[in-house]
């Protein structure tokens, strides 16, 4: 008859060497563990830095900082006069500016005037040409009776001056209510413009705001185009005068008004051919294809950020406002006298 083993016995001793694990054997990595503490992790990072977003930052804003190096760059671009264009050419020794345009020099003829602050700061002779109300592009292809006024656009009074012949523009001003385009007009006629050194020419928006077409990409000299009368106009007087230097002053920023009587900013409303920014560019171009000196108003003098320190409306310039275009003036072409 078998006997039965009795089951072996195990002291305290050996079973815990059953469960103290082998020497040099990690314990098992538990993966759910791990994935639940990074997920952990992830979260508690992502609630703290929501905490510091919501919560910001003090910033150090000093208000008198000098942000210049932000500031958009004038688009000016000085060309002296080539030396050949004085070949024959008798000095008086006088310097003598001749300005046309219309209100920004036309509006004010006293002390705080343009022109005159222009003469007060070059120490130059000065003549004022200039005509209210008027454009840079004549409305209309051929002159009629029915469009006066450009007679005294500057395409029309730059061709009068090269070829001598004011009698559409005298014609013209005898129908005029304003008193001054008559004097100006004889002015301008009997002007030795063989004494004119330099001619200053600034108009305001007034293209813009009429809707004359900005210009015409296949025909640059479109006279009824705001760029093709201005390459046209200083053209004309170019081939008559080469001696005299040329500087085109921009039109500065300013509003237009709708038809229902509110303002709109010009740079940011296109009224058929491009905002003012886009008539800016064009003029620049005009004047760089004709090698004249471009004066950038519109970045460099009265824009969206101060014309209210400057203008007395939409459009028009107060002393203050004048002043700075004198001194812009004569920054660029007389640097010196600036100093």
């Amino acid at each position: 008859m078998k006997q039965n083993k009795r089951p072996k016995q195990t002291s305290r001793i050996d079973r815990e060497e059953e469960i103290r694990p082998a020497k040099g054997r990690r314990p098992p990595i538990n993966i759910h563990v791990i994935l639940l503490a990074a997920i952990v992790l992830v979260i508690g990072f992502s609630a703290f830095r929501l905490y510091q977003w919501n919560k910001g930052e003090v910033l150090e804003y000093d208000p008198n900082q000098d942000t210049s190096e932000f500031d958009v760059e004038a688009l000016d671009s000085i060309i002296p006069l080539a030396p050949d264009k004085l070949e024959g050419y008798e000095d008086d020794g006088v310097t003598t500016i001749l300005c046309l345009g219309d209100d920004p020099f036309s509006l004010e003829q006293g002390e705080g005037g343009l022109a005159e602050q222009i003469a007060k700061k070059t120490g130059a002779t000065v003549y004022n040409g200039s005509f209210t109300g008027t454009t840079i592009a004549p409305a209309s292809a051929t002159f009629s009776e029915g469009d006066m006024m450009d007679a005294f656009s500057f395409l029309y009074v730059a061709t009068s001056l090269a070829n001598g012949d004011f009698e559409l523009m005298k014609t013209a001003a005898s129908y005029s209510s304003d008193e001054n385009f008559p004097f100006t007009t004889d002015m301008l006629s009997s002007l030795d413009m063989n004494s004119v050194d330099l001619i200053c020419i600034m108009y305001d928006a007034s293209d813009y705001i009429n809707k004359r077409p900005c210009d015409d990409p296949n025909e640059p000299l479109n006279p009824i185009t705001y760029t093709g009368a201005l390459r046209a106009g200083i053209k004309a007087i170019q081939e008559s005068y080469p001696h005299i230097r040329i500087v085109v002053m921009s039109h500065t920023f300013c509003h237009n008004i709708n038809e229902e009587g509110n303002f709109e900013n010009g740079d940011r409303v296109d009224l058929g051919h491009g905002t003012l920014s886009h008539y800016l560019q064009k003029e620049l171009d005009a004047a760089t294809d004709r090698g004249v000196s471009f004066i950038d108003n519109f970045y460099g003098s009265v824009n969206e950020d101060n014309y209210l320190d400057y203008m007395t409306d939409y459009i028009h310039f107060n002393d203050a406002g004048r002043e700075l275009l004198a001194s812009r003036f004569t920054e660029c072409i007389f640097p010196a006298k600036e100093e």
